[in-house]
């Protein structure tokens, strides 16, 4: 299905095509680049026009350029812009008008990955959806899902991140959301904000891209919700709560298994039960949320539960599996090796020592972005009430050598700077019946535990 004419994607961006082109994808990156991309020259870590020669020989249809690239013929199919990030932006632009699709923008200091996963499993069943891959939530993440979005779509669902201050309202303008909802406000990104205050006014700047009667969908148990409301209010913004002490869908009771969430909740004189297949409270409230959101977006609520029920962790987010170790016995893994932060680090926590094995094991990586008390937050990781249940806890890296020495010396492990070296000593320090728990920030590679401990044996994902 053709996605963007020559003739299209020049109006949309003001630039010139070389030829009479049609793409069916956009692609930022030739190792993914399936035939028939546009391929899109950015400038990061490296020139992407330095990879145009390679994208058209690897199938592109074509490629959105700032110059013709050197090796590249002259009449190549590309598109000629100014500058390639702002023509990306436009495209991005250009495909929101021209879809009808009611559109979702989920930001959040922990859980927007998960939140969004969430509701395009729900929006799915009710038709067909859009939705950021992985992470790209940011200033070329947005823009670039957005050019991918078909124009016959129903739904989108837009995930918008931060790093500083000011990224939030420009994307949120790109993506111009029905709905906008903030997962959380936490201790996050503190060398670029002063206070989580200043981060909860970032966070309710995506509710400035709002489409007229547009919702705001607001975790009425956070610390700063207030922040949110009156963001909300000022933009004339229908607010809706969510939480355990919420005025709108008001979380009543959670029951917590090995593999999955029970929650009640009640909105207005009506109650309800949902299931989440994953461990940890957390994703309770993270589902409400999503729930929320989906009503808002026109989804009965009964079908927005059942298609819940579809939903399940991805990579590195809260993953379980049982690893049959080649010396024999099992292990269980959890997978939450992708990010870091005090908030989501004491939720795997809990979901660690809820956990069924022989014995809790930690393996526990630097939390970045954490601002002058990094260390103190670190070492402070000892006192949360869920390492009561944790029988060893292995520490990487220089900040988590804070909560190594903070830690009692029955439940100290190893320390060492790197995944790699940890890596090394897993089959010393792992038994059958462990389980066992992976968590850090996405620098600091945890990725390289949960792969050596799936090389220990033969990994399979538990059913559900």
């Amino acid at each position: 299905m053709t996605l963007w004419t020559a003739a299209e994607a020049a109006a949309a961006t003001g630039g010139r095509a070389t030829s009479d082109w049609t793409v069916n994808g956009v692609s930022i990156d030739t190792r993914t680049l399936q035939p028939g991309d546009l391929f899109v020259a950015l400038k990061a870590a490296r020139d992407g026009h330095d990879f145009v020669a390679q994208a058209l020989e690897k199938g592109a249809g074509a490629a959105l350029v700032s110059y013709v690239p050197e090796g590249v013929s002259e009449d190549a199919p590309l598109l000629i812009v100014d500058d390639v990030q702002s023509g990306l932006e436009a495209l991005g632009q250009a495909a929101r008008a021209r879809t009808e699709a009611r559109v979702v923008g989920v930001t959040g200091s922990v859980g927007k990955t998960s939140t969004k996963e969430m509701l395009a499993t729900i929006l799915e069943t009710q038709g067909k959806t859009h939705a950021s891959v992985a992470s790209y939530n940011n200033h070329w993440g947005v823009p670039l899902t957005l050019a991918r979005m078909p124009q016959d779509a129903e739904f989108a669902v837009i995930e918008i991140g931060m790093n500083h201050p000011g990224e939030i309202a420009p994307l949120t303008r790109q993506a111009r959301p029905h709905v906008g909802l903030v997962t959380t406000v936490a201790a996050v990104h503190l060398e670029a904000f002063e206070s989580v205050a200043g981060i909860a006014h970032e966070k309710a700047a995506i509710f400035e891209g709002l489409e007229p009667g547009g919702a705001a969908i607001v975790n009425a148990d956070i610390e700063h919700a207030g922040i949110l409301r009156q963001t909300a209010q000022g933009l004339s913004a229908g607010i809706v709560e969510f939480g355990r002490q919420a005025a709108d869908y008001n979380l009543t009771n959670v029951t917590t298994g090995p593999d999955s969430v029970h929650a009640r909740a009640e909105v207005g004189d009506t109650l309800f039960n949902f299931d989440v297949q994953s461990a940890g409270t957390h994703f309770a409230m993270n589902a409400l949320g999503a729930l929320a959101a989906c009503v808002e977006m026109g989804v009965d609520l009964d079908q927005a539960i059942d298609g819940l029920r579809r939903w399940s962790p991805v990579k590195g987010r809260g993953v379980r599996e049982t690893l049959s170790l080649a010396s024999g016995g099992k292990i269980e893994l959890l997978d939450d090796s992708y990010n870091a932060n005090p908030t989501s680090m004491e939720a795997a926590l809990d979901v660690l020592a809820a956990s069924n094995g022989t014995r809790r094991i930690a393996f526990l990586g630097d939390m970045k972005e954490l601002g002058p008390q990094k260390v103190a937050m670190h070492a402070g990781m000892s006192d949360v009430s869920a390492m009561a249940k944790v029988d060893q806890v292995h520490c990487i890296g220089p900040l988590m050598k804070a909560l190594h020495e903070a830690l009692p010396d029955t439940k100290k492990g190893l320390w060492f700077e790197t995944s790699a070296e940890m890596a090394e000593h897993l089959p010393e320090l792992i038994e059958s019946g462990d389980t066992v728990l992976a968590k850090g920030s996405l620098s600091m590679t945890l990725a390289r535990i949960v792969d050596g401990l799936r090389k220990m044996g033969q990994g399979g994902a538990l059913d559900g």
